[in-house]
């Protein structure tokens, strides 16, 4: 799997990102399990085709007691498998880490 992580996060900051994560994501129903909704302007071509069936599209963010993990793979939270589920393009992988680094940035958590 593809993914960028976030490790050695101290309790405090952690607990905010957490916070942060609950108002800017979709929380998911396994525990500490996030969804991050990719921008339709963002899909592929079968993912837009796919949207009414598969969609919304998201990628998933993993929290620990320290760490952050966003799996790089766009997967529509309406079907399990599909062959829209893939890895994300450049844009998308951008977009994901820049959120990601907005969130950080704005939490004032150095990594």
């Amino acid at each position: 799997m593809r993914a960028y992580l976030i490790d050695e996060l101290n309790s405090t900051d952690m607990q905010r990102l957490l916070s942060c994560l609950e108002t800017k994501t979709v929380k998911a129903s396994l525990e500490d399990m996030y969804w991050l909704e990719i921008p339709k302007n963002l899909l592929s071509t079968e993912q837009r085709e796919h949207a009414a069936q598969c969609g919304p599209f998201v990628c998933s963010l993993e929290t620990g007691p320290n760490w952050l993990k966003v799996e790089l793979l766009t997967r529509g939270r309406g079907k399990l498998r599909c062959s829209c589920i893939a890895y994300a393009g450049r844009e998308q992988r951008d977009w994901i880490l820049d959120q990601i680094d907005a969130m950080l940035t704005e939490l004032d958590i150095p990594v």
